[in-house]
């Protein structure tokens, strides 16, 4: 009788000792299955084509990321590029979460510049970011001067008042000629669409405000644009 009145307690401590060890064994399978896939999911090589994109979509988005940067909705930019990343780049989740990141990083750094020495401080960010675009595409794009190319025009646009007519046009054009390996003349209409799309941004701003006639303006322009695009590089 008294063996059997200690061992009952003994036999009721041990089952959730048991459950205990099994929920973490349970735990322990989990959390290497998320790093495998999170390893898999930022490191594994990927093969897509800078070509094929939906003009209507990246237009939609990039206007979208407008109104956040000039509203200086960081989380909202950064959501959006994370979109497009995904969307148009394929890029995987935490992959496009990560690259957005810069990229949203880079533009803000640059907003806050007075400078070129200001401006040139989002150079990091932009090389990063296209890094990450060079290892999963086909075109052989160089990969500091796309990132010196995007920077350049972000300051040719900064400072237009300082510029000749054209140079944002051709700024634009020489970025997307490096990225698809293309002619810039043959980029000439998608650079003009969109920096006359930029110019009605502008001007709107200071003039007192952007209305809602005005950004769908702005879109058709950028729908016009990234659909030329499309076309020149898919001949």
């Amino acid at each position: 009788m008294t063996t059997s009145t200690t061992t009952a307690p003994q036999v009721t401590a041990a089952r959730p000792r048991r459950r205990g060890r099994r929920w973490i064994k349970y735990g322990a399978v989990l959390i290497i299955a998320l790093l495998i896939w999170a390893g898999f999911d930022l490191y594994a090589p990927r093969r897509t084509s800078l070509r094929d994109f939906d003009p209507d979509e990246v237009a939609r988005l990039e206007t979208a990321m407008w109104r956040s940067y000039y509203s200086r909705q960081r989380v909202k930019l950064f959501r959006e590029m994370t979109e497009l990343l995904r969307t148009q780049y394929r890029l995987p989740l935490l992959r496009s979460n990560a690259v957005a990141y810069r990229a949203a990083k880079a533009a803000f750094v640059f907003k806050d510049g007075h400078s070129r020495a200001d401006y040139e401080r989002a150079l990091p960010d932009l090389v990063s970011f296209y890094q990450s675009i060079r290892a999963v595409s086909d075109t052989d794009f160089d990969v500091e001067r796309a990132a010196r190319l995007e920077l350049e025009w972000w300051i040719v646009h900064r400072e237009r008042r300082a510029h000749a007519p054209g140079d944002l046009d051709r700024a634009l054009a020489d970025l997307q000629a490096e990225l698809f390996r293309v002619p810039a003349d043959r980029l000439a209409e998608h650079a003009r669409l969109r920096a006359e799309a930029m110019t009605i941004r502008d001007d709107k701003a200071d003039a007192g405000g952007v209305n809602e006639e005005d950004w769908r303006r702005i879109d058709e322009l950028l729908h016009q644009s990234w659909r030329s695009l499309h076309a020149a590089v898919n001949p």
